[in-house]
């Protein structure tokens, strides 16, 4: 069991997903799916194990052998999910120069996901706190590097206009902005992603653009009054 189990941990995100095909991860990915609709529903702390393998259609003992704990099967959904929107963002910025469509992209690609995978972001956020030592250092480690990734991409908009804000406190209120959208997202009067993501650009990057120092987006002089980006 100890062997299975700690196989697991060592796939990326494209083999979780059953990226290489085989049936061991197409089969990995249904249990992934059914302990996300689980945990969503119950929580982790109201989850069992039995719990999980009857939504998985899969006998106590066998989900055993492939997870010794629920925390495993916790730590590979959060690995998953942030390890696909990480992927995926930097496929879309590849090639890409111009420093405001870069956040676009970064706002649209968190967007899209965010709304395409409601359960699994609810778990995320419901659980942020429960994985320890080594599976939460992992996952916390992944999280950094989304959030470095996104500094970066609001520094190089600073640096090309010029403009004074703090980076720090930007990032944050998009990251803010964005990640409560599954609790108000609502599609049968809500815009869908991309829609979203145009208007939560322009919000914030006329925001940041006309702060301290700054010029517009298209690089005019603000005339509006200097303001804190906050």
């Amino acid at each position: 069991m100890a062997s299975r189990s700690s196989s697991l941990s060592g796939r990326s995100s494209a083999q979780i997903s059953a990226g290489d095909g085989s049936r061991f991860d197409r089969r990995l990915a249904k249990i992934l799916e059914h302990a996300t609709e689980v945990f969503c529903e119950k929580g982790y702390e109201g989850a069992s194990m039995r719990d999980l393998s009857r939504a998985s259609r899969m006998s106590l003992a066998g989900l055993y052998y492939y997870f010794d704990s629920k925390e495993k099967l916790l730590y590979l959904i959060q690995k998953y999910t942030f390890s696909t929107i990480l992927e995926r963002l930097r496929q879309r910025l590849e090639g890409v120069d111009d420093p405001e469509q870069r956040v676009r992209i970064f706002i649209q690609n968190h967007l899209e996901y965010f709304l395409a995978n409601q359960k699994a972001v609810k778990v995320l956020s419901h659980e942020d706190d429960v994985l320890k030592n080594g599976y939460g250092s992992e996952i916390a480690g992944i999280k950094r590097e989304y959030y470095r990734i996104c500094l970066e991409l609001v520094d190089e908009l600073k640096r090309a206009l010029g403009l004074e804000f703090s980076s720090r406190i930007a990032v944050l209120s998009l990251f803010g902005m964005m990640n409560w959208i599954y609790t108000w997202h609502n599609p049968r009067v809500d815009a869908d992603a991309g829609e979203l993501a145009r208007e939560m650009g322009d919000i914030f990057l006329h925001g940041v653009c006309r702060g301290r120092g700054g010029s517009g987006p298209q690089g005019k002089r603000a005339s509006s009054p200097k303001v804190r980006v906050m």
